[in-house]
């Protein structure tokens, strides 16, 4: 015979007090004129009836969880996803510890990395927590330099920076990631300077490359380089100064003129992180995800359960 309303709510009364208002059974008993033993059989029975239940969150579950998804939704192979910090500026830290925990998890030797706001966190971080035990030991640009001061897209210095605190060696690109057009790419392209680093790319076991929107800030040329194609295409997100969209199309253009790995040879490495920063949204990260370039992610948990449709 079932439980009349009055138990129940007898029960669920002592297990508020217990659980949620943090009163010791004594305190419980004392207020409602009762001994101690039978709040306890108390507390027990409204578990048993399932008026209380407990969850116990373990550490880094949540994330496995959603990594586990991602991996059987064949987008990649795997990767790590971090919790929201205070504010954007913590989130990009824990990210860039993220990505920098996983370049040793697969044991990452020929590192290539892209540039974007999150690779200059992620140098930044690692100017503070230097890792001279890493596993890397050459690194090089994804991309040429840009001609904007900010210190995020100036991949000769990141490379530096970051070879310094890996103790690796830094192999530059002496060459601008937009020229004037493209026939002066085909001339940069065609030097000793060019034909060095794209040794290098083909030697990559690991590549380091940013995942952000479109449209992005700066603009990189694009009307230059695509015309109306991005808008036409309807280009959603950016991968190094590639843009893709929510079918995951990597848009071509015979007018690029940008100076960065060709396509081909990033899929050839076996290894590439895709790297999100706390701004990402969730409809870049699910065309490049379609891309299929990604084999491993770093990212925030919050965005995947919006992608994963959680949210």
């Amino acid at each position: 015979m079932g439980l009349n309303l009055e138990k129940q709510k007898k029960l669920a009364y002592v297990a508020r007090r217990y659980y949620l208002d943090d009163q010791k059974q004594s305190d419980i008993a004392r207020e409602l004129g009762v001994s101690r033993p039978l709040i306890s059989r108390m507390l027990s029975e409204a578990r048993e009836l399932g008026i209380v239940e407990i969850t116990v969150h373990e550490p880094g579950a949540k994330s496995a969880g959603l990594m586990d998804r991602l991996r059987l939704s064949g987008s990649i192979h795997g990767g790590v996803l971090v919790e929201d910090g205070e504010d954007d500026d913590a989130t990009n830290r824990s990210l860039s510890q993220g990505a920098v925990e996983l370049l040793g998890q697969l044991g990452a030797r020929r590192l290539g990395v892209g540039w974007g706001h999150l690779i200059g966190q992620l140098v930044t971080w690692l100017e503070e927590n230097p890792r001279m035990d890493s596993t890397i030991t050459d690194i090089c640009p994804l991309v040429g330099n840009a001609s904007i001061p900010a210190r995020n897209y100036q991949s000769n210095e990141n490379v530096r920076l970051m070879a310094q605190q890996l103790g690796a060696f830094p192999h530059f690109l002496y060459l601008p990631a937009l020229p004037e057009s493209l026939e002066e790419k085909q001339v940069l392209c065609s030097t000793e300077v060019y034909r060095q680093i794209y040794k290098q790319w083909e030697q990559m076991d690991t590549a380091l490359v940013n995942i952000g929107d479109y449209p992005s800030s700066p603009d990189f040329a694009s009307l230059v380089r695509y015309g109306g194609l991005l808008q036409r295409q309807r280009a959603c997100g950016r991968m190094l100064v590639y843009y893709f969209n929510e079918a995951g199309t990597v848009i071509q253009s015979e007018q690029d003129f940008a100076i960065q790995i060709p396509i081909g040879t990033l899929r050839q490495c076996p290894n590439i992180i895709g790297v999100c920063s706390a701004n990402t949204s969730a409809k870049a990260l699910e065309g490049a995800l379609k891309t299929g370039v990604f084999t491993h992610l770093v990212a925030r948990e919050e965005l995947v359960k919006v992608l994963l449709g959680e949210r």
